[in-house]
């Protein structure tokens, strides 16, 4: 059977494959058009096997609320260009949205159950994609939430008989300092003693690095201790919109205006990125090792 043009644009336009790519599988497949589809998915799935011990760390991290279910889904890619693409976008959207709709509890049951569709687009991008990190919240309580350019997801779950735009703007405006103030937890007596262990032995540090007395050590570390509610605790801090409150008092005068309280139970997070070591590349080595000067 004759390969034309337009058969190899077409399986191009299938598949996402490129162009010689296209006119080897119809080679292979004596032009059989559907058995060529089938032969680039199988040498796809080797090759989106291959990539997936590179590094992943640019992508983009989607917020989805859905009647009471809500999502935050962190998908990664290798380039930034790759993340900025409408068809890794869309699958980031599309993935967010099997999540809810399937009750998927889990980035590694999600993974599982789509690992067809992140092989099809790992080869149509040329880049890893993993579906890395999966944060989700269902509750009859009411839910907001924010996200900050695609870098920042935050969910917020609130108790509250209250409803209408009001409440909508507090629980955008709490989540929007979520993803400002990075707290660690929502409440002083939800802080525990490994975490102040922690922290008072890197006080104790900085405090010898500075040169203080060792005998006024103990006591500015207890100052410093009954300071860490405020930094670490979103109830605590300083509300970023206004900070002359804490999110407690912004909380209690917009509860006052509601006509009823509200109750913030608690809050989620992902970063884009966080935790992923990213490789730096060196664009003048790189040149020379092209150009065979190394």
């Amino acid at each position: 059977m004759a390969i034309t043009a337009s058969v190899i644009k077409e399986l191009r336009e299938k598949t996402g494959a490129g162009m010689m790519a296209c006119k080897t599988a119809l080679k292979e497949t004596d032009g059989d058009f559907e058995a060529a589809v089938d032969y680039l998915r199988k040498k796809g799935l080797a090759a989106a096997e291959k990539k997936q011990s590179r590094t992943a760390a640019e992508g983009i991290v989607v917020n989805l609320i859905e009647g009471d279910n809500a999502v935050i889904l962190e998908v990664n890619c290798e380039t930034d260009f790759v993340a900025k693409g409408d068809d890794f976008r869309n699958f980031a959207s599309e993935m967010a949205s099997f999540a809810i709709a399937n009750n998927v509890e889990s980035s590694e049951s999600l993974r599982e159950q789509k690992a067809e569709a992140i092989n099809e687009l790992t080869l149509k991008c040329g880049e890893k994609i993993d579906l890395r990190r999966m944060i989700t919240m269902g509750s009859n309580n009411k839910i907001g939430h924010y996200n900050h350019g695609g870098k920042i997801g935050v969910l917020i779950e609130a108790k509250t008989s209250a409803s209408g735009d009001k409440l909508d703007e507090l629980l955008k405006d709490i989540s929007m300092h979520v993803a400002a103030a990075s707290p660690s937890f929502l409440k002083a007596s939800d802080i525990d003693e490994t975490f102040k262990e922690r922290e008072a032995k890197i006080y104790t540090e900085q405090l010898k690095e500075q040169g203080k007395p060792e005998q006024m050590i103990p006591n500015i570390v207890q100052g410093k201790l009954k300071k860490l509610a405020s930094e670490v605790c979103l109830m605590e801090q300083k509300f970023v919109k206004n900070p002359d409150l804490t999110i407690s008092a912004h909380v209690d005068a917009v509860s006052k205006e509601l006509g009823s309280p509200v109750e913030l139970i608690s809050f989620k997070s992902l970063v884009l990125g966080e935790g992923v070591e990213k490789r730096v590349d060196n664009l003048a080595d790189e040149v020379a090792k092209m150009t065979g000067q190394q």
